[in-house]
Parts: C-alpha cells; structure tokens; sequence
C-alpha cells in the first residue's frame, strides 16, 4: 500500500525534531553534526537568530502579494545582487529547478529574437545536475533521470567532462549557449579548472553563444567567494542560483545581463511565489551577511583547517578513502567504498554527510560552523571509516 507521503525518496532512518546551528536534533534526543546543511542550503546554520528575527517581523507584516504589483523586497534584493555581481536583472524563482527552466528559455528567446531561430541547442556536460523538471533532466540526459519519462525537450547537447579543447568542435550555427556548473555537486564535487571556464568564456565569444553558470549549490559563499566563477576571473551571460540565498528558505534567481535578457519582456515568463516578500526579506540578511569580506575570509580559513584535517583523515584510512576534492567549504571525500557505507555508518557516530556520483561522499556544512565542529566532525567520520 503506497504511503500518504509519495515514495520518491530512499530515506534515512531518521526524524529530526529541532536544530541549533551545525546540529539537529532527533525525535528521541541524539544529536547529530550536520555536514549537509539541506544539501548546501543552511548557509548559515539551522534556527539561526539573525534569519528567525528578519522571518518573524516580516511575517507580522506582509507574506504574499504576488507580482502583480511592486515588492520593495524583492527591488532591494535584486538592487544588492547586481550591485555584487555581473548582472544587470534578476527574476525570482522558488527553486533551483525553476531557475534552470528560466535559463534555458532566455537563452533561446535571445537568440529567437535576434532573428536566429535554429539557435536553440545547449551544450552541457557529464555528472551535470540542473534540477529535476522535463527540461532539467534532458539537459543531463543520464539514463537514471531520463528513463520512463517519455519524449525529452529536444536541443540539448552532450559532452564529456574534463575535455574542454574539443567544446570548440561542438559549437555550431545552433547552438545558443554552453550551460555549466563551475563546481559540480551531484556530479562528485568536480572543480571545472579555471582556465576551462576562461576557454569556454572564448568559446562563446567568438563563435557567438551565451554561457550560462549554475551556481545553485556552489554559490553564496560555499567556496569561499561570493561565486564560485570569481575565482576564474570571467563572467556568464545568465547565472542560476538558489539553495544557499534563502538559508532554508525557498529561494532561487536568474540573474543575467541587460543583453542576455533582452527577449524576456512582459508576458514572457512569470511566478506566481517566486520573490514574494517572505522569501525576498530572508535573502536580503543572507546577502547582506555572507559578502562581507570579513564573513569570506572566515569560510576561507576554516576550509583550510576542515581540509587539513580531511587530507590526514584520508591518509589514515587509506583502503576507505582516495582523495580530498572540492573548494571552500564544498568538500568531498573521493571513496574506495560505496559512498552510502561510509554515510551510514556516519548516522552511527552522530555526523551527516551527503552522498554524490563518482564514489563522493559531500560535505557542506554551515559556512559559520565553529573550528571545534569541525574537529569533532572529522574525528567521528574518522571513527565511522573505522567502523566499516
């Protein structure tokens, strides 16, 4: 007999109650160390003061209005972003998946408009992970996302990862943009080289396409930068994120140039919750917290110290562990075991990690985690790889 909750998910055992920054809190009392924060949504830790305050006063104001008319929220949420960023708009969206949809339909709307129909294929790539709507999956075109769910949106293409000299090749008079993750989640913590970005920044430019980021989990300030593509020193056309800005509020955006965007006037795209004045309040205080240089340089020190640690955990257990991937505080540990034996066991020991492709077990915790959390969080990883 099916459950009243949809059987997508392979749950763990657990039910947690109540959270207090890098810990939650199960329904019979244990505690756990979080190394998941929502999968890199928490950014700033579980009930944190400072986000309940601005949910609570804002909730005793305004929640939902719709976009029918103006939320001075939102206008200061997007006036902050393009001020931090490349962008020159912003559209607000309730999700990752969301945000994905919206990219993949400005791009093509750019080009349609520019008078170049035909250009609507998007180029992407192995271990990618854009979301989980029709569009989404066909833009990972793995059998495991794909299969039994009928005919795909059609003008997505295909490459592998890590041969970045041959993207040139697959660039043609349709395609209107090259979609990447400069930090894959999903896909195994994969680093996209910084010279790789800066080939395909090229790419677009001469042979005419639009580059779109997907910064859903590797933006706001997981690695150590505001965005992950900062460390490239190159800028999309379009940029999707989500996760991280709403700290576990339901959050996501398209930014993009006033180029980019060109094709997207009125009509063309709406939300019905997306930017209402709940979500926009918390992602304002998000923002506002974690670009301050001072709040970066802290991720930035305390990955060095979760990396130190992780690196001689690795060489203690060398028959479980391969390597340390990752940037910032978006950390995996490359396996020699199935990734959900070493998360199992973690339940055992009171610590959360993620499980990801390519034999990955993710960290991503909190980015305002403590130098102690962290030591107690490697060493009961340390005694769960003991364990197996």
């Amino acid at each position: 007999m099916i459950s009243s909750v949809l059987p997508t998910y392979n749950r763990a055992p657990l039910s947690f109650v109540k959270g207090e920054g890098s810990w939650l809190i199960e329904a019979d009392g244990r505690r756990f160390l979080d190394l998941g924060a929502g999968i890199a949504v928490n950014t700033l830790g579980h009930a944190n003061p400072e986000l309940a305050q601005v949910l609570k006063d804002q909730a005793d104001t305004l929640w939902h209005v719709s976009n029918l008319y103006k939320i001075p929220a939102q206008e200061a949420l997007a006036d902050k972003l393009t001020e931090l960023t490349f962008a020159d708009t912003c559209f607000f969206t309730n999700s990752g998946t969301e945000a994905a949809e919206l990219a993949i339909k400005m791009a093509r709307k750019y080009w349609y408009e520019k008078g170049q129909p035909e250009k609507i294929e998007v180029i992407s790539f192995e271990g990618c992970f854009h979301g989980r709507s029709t569009g989404a999956i066909a833009a990972s075109g793995t059998d495991k996302m794909v299969k039994g769910f009928g005919p795909l949106m059609p003008g997505f293409v295909h490459l592998p990862f890590g041969d970045w000299e041959a993207v040139a090749d697959h660039v043609t008079d349709k395609t209107a943009a090259i979609l990447i993750e400069p930090v894959q989640g999903e896909g195994g913590i994969r680093v996209v080289p910084d010279e790789a970005l800066k080939l395909l920044r090229r790419i677009c430019e001469e042979k005419g396409a639009l580059l779109i980021f997907d910064e859903v989990q590797c933006g706001i300030a997981r690695t150590g930068r505001l965005f992950a593509h900062e460390y490239a020193g190159v800028t999309p056309d379009i940029m999707m994120i989500a996760k991280g800005i709403g700290g576990g509020f339901p959050l996501g955006a398209v930014l993009a140039t006033e180029e980019a965007a060109s094709g997207m006037t009125a009509g063309t795209h709406g939300s019905t919750y997306g930017g209402n004045p709940l979500g926009c309040a918390i992602g304002l205080k998000v923002l506002s917290i974690v670009s301050d240089p001072a709040f970066l340089a802290e991720v930035n020190r305390k990955a060095g110290l979760m990396r130190q640690k992780l690196e001689e955990l690795v060489a203690a257990h060398p028959d479980v562990f391969e390597a340390v991937r990752g940037e910032g505080l978006m950390l995996g540990l490359k396996c020699k075991i199935a990734p959900a034996d070493l998360v199992g066991k973690g339940y055992e020991q009171g610590v959360l990690t993620v499980p990801a492709a390519d034999n990955v077990v993710r960290l991503l915790p909190a980015l305002n985690i403590t130098d102690e959390e962290i030591a107690e969080a490697v060493s009961r990883i340390d005694a769960a790889a003991s364990a197996l």
